[in-house]
């Protein structure tokens, strides 16, 4: 490994308590196994370093050579190299990565859920292939997606048994569950079990031109953002819209999680990833232009230039 490339390695490792190399960031991780660990990290500590190695082939490879360790994404915590993506998920399970953090595991108590006879049925159907040990899981993740699986049980599982059925929680799920209610449907398209969860944030409004501007108009809607790079603005712009910017960012994320926020780009899709994002976070009532400003021009203000 190149010395410059080293220093820059033990440079950013030495600069916080916990630091986390992996794909992405930590409000946008870019692969599946980086996402689990800050879902994990997320709900033990406040703050911590994250390092994306798509953004710096030189520290991509470097960390895979400094740690030994072929994969991404790696935990470093006070200078030590913990493992990758499975090692942390395992060390939760146990307890183990609470103390290696210094943080006392949080108490939290099983959820109080709902479920139906016919999806009870249905577990109850499919519990002959449970082994010894194992258990039914379900997982939460932070963007409310939930995922039922089979898997071995872990200390740290909270245990919810409801009308004959025992489901496993891990804490950070048993947080996102209270007032869960879990059906079996059939249907012409086919079946299987319904979740309606109570805490996840609504979904993402899709508005139409004409309804975004007289939201706007009468302050129903307080900013529209635009999503857009400098140069793509630069070619046309809604009058008033303001650049989805790190200031802006920074902004949104100290309003009320209540506040009525929309996002427009070219055509919709651009925006839809920011307003998710912002779901994400907690907020619930955020709109999506839809169309994008293409269709803002053809339906509201055809003075907007076209692309």
């Amino acid at each position: 490994m190149a010395e410059p490339v080293l220093e820059r390695i033990e440079s950013i490792i030495k600069s916080d308590r916990v630091v986390l190399f992996m794909k992405g960031s930590r409000d946008q991780p870019r692969c599946g196994f980086s996402a689990g660990v800050v879902q994990i990290l997320n709900g033990i500590i406040p703050s911590y370093t994250t390092v994306d190695v798509l953004s710096d082939p030189d520290i991509r490879q470097g960390i895979k050579d400094y740690s030994d360790w072929p994969t991404i994404p790696q935990l470093y915590i006070d200078g030590e190299f913990v493992g990758g993506g499975d090692i942390v998920r395992e060390m939760h399970q146990s307890g183990d990565l609470h103390g290696a953090l210094g943080v006392t595991p949080e108490t939290v108590e099983p959820p109080s859920i709902t479920l139906t006879d016919t999806a009870a049925e249905a577990f109850r159907a499919a519990s002959g292939d449970i082994k010894e040990g194992e258990g039914i899981h379900l997982a939460i993740d932070e963007n409310y997606d939930h995922s039922l699986g089979v898997g071995a049980r872990s200390p740290q599982d909270l245990a919810v048994s409801q009308n004959g059925v025992t489901l496993l929680f891990d804490v950070m799920s048993a947080k996102r569950a209270e007032g869960l209610k879990i059906d079996y449907v059939r249907g012409p398209d086919g079946e299987g079990f319904k979740i309606e969860n109570p805490n996840a944030p609504p979904a993402v409004e899709q508005i139409a031109p004409g309804e975004l501007k007289s939201k706007l108009d009468s302050g129903e809607i307080g900013a529209l953002y635009d999503v857009r790079p400098p140069d793509e603005r630069a070619r046309a712009a809604i009058a008033g819209a303001l650049p989805l910017d790190d200031d802006a960012v920074r902004h949104i994320e100290s309003l009320d999680r209540d506040t009525p926020i929309a996002f427009h780009c070219h055509t919709g899709k651009r925006s839809q990833a920011a307003a998710e994002h912002f779901r994400q976070k907690g907020f619930r009532k955020l709109y999506n232009l839809a169309g994008g400003i293409d269709a803002w021009s053809r339906e509201v203000d055809a003075d907007v230039p076209r692309y």
